[in-house]
């Protein structure tokens, strides 16, 4: 199951990339046809707006590389008892595969939450144990089983 995940994790990757890919050739042709535009304070109005835009997805494209540098670091095969980075994690509440923050996996009837490391829930359950337990939200949740 974690591969899995880690699959839907890459997948989410690679589609929020093409969509900034796709983003960014949309404002290529938005600067071009600015370009062939000269009327005044109105061109130089809309360059700049192109240009903050580009800038923005600059800073998104720096965030995407950020965390496909977390999926590398993930081992899946690496057994451990405590919770980290790459965990599936079912507790009283839910399923959650500690990694980035790509939505939720419906599998067999059950629904997977793939959080980031640093999401509120993650920051409580990492270095914990199955068995220990843990209040988010006001509810006291347990651990039942960490892989």
């Amino acid at each position: 199951m974690k591969k899995e995940l880690l699959d839907f994790c890459w997948s989410y990757v690679d589609q929020r990339s093409e969509r900034l890919k796709k983003q960014s050739e949309e404002l290529q042709e938005s600067l071009g046809s600015e370009t062939k535009s000269s009327a005044g304070d109105k061109h130089e109005t809309g360059r700049a707006m192109v240009q903050l835009e580009q800038e923005k997805l600059g800073q998104q494209l720096q965030e995407l590389d950020a965390t496909r540098s977390i999926l590398n670091k993930i081992n899946i095969d690496a057994p451990s008892s405590k919770i980290r980075l790459g965990s599936l994690v079912k507790t009283s509440m839910a399923d959650y595969f500690i990694a980035i923050s790509a939505g939720a996996l419906k599998k067999e009837g059950r629904i997977f939450y793939c959080i980031s490391a640093n999401a509120p829930i993650a920051r409580l359950l990492l270095g914990k144990e199955k068995g220990e337990r843990f209040v988010f939200n006001g509810k006291e949740q347990e651990i039942l089983e960490v892989h």
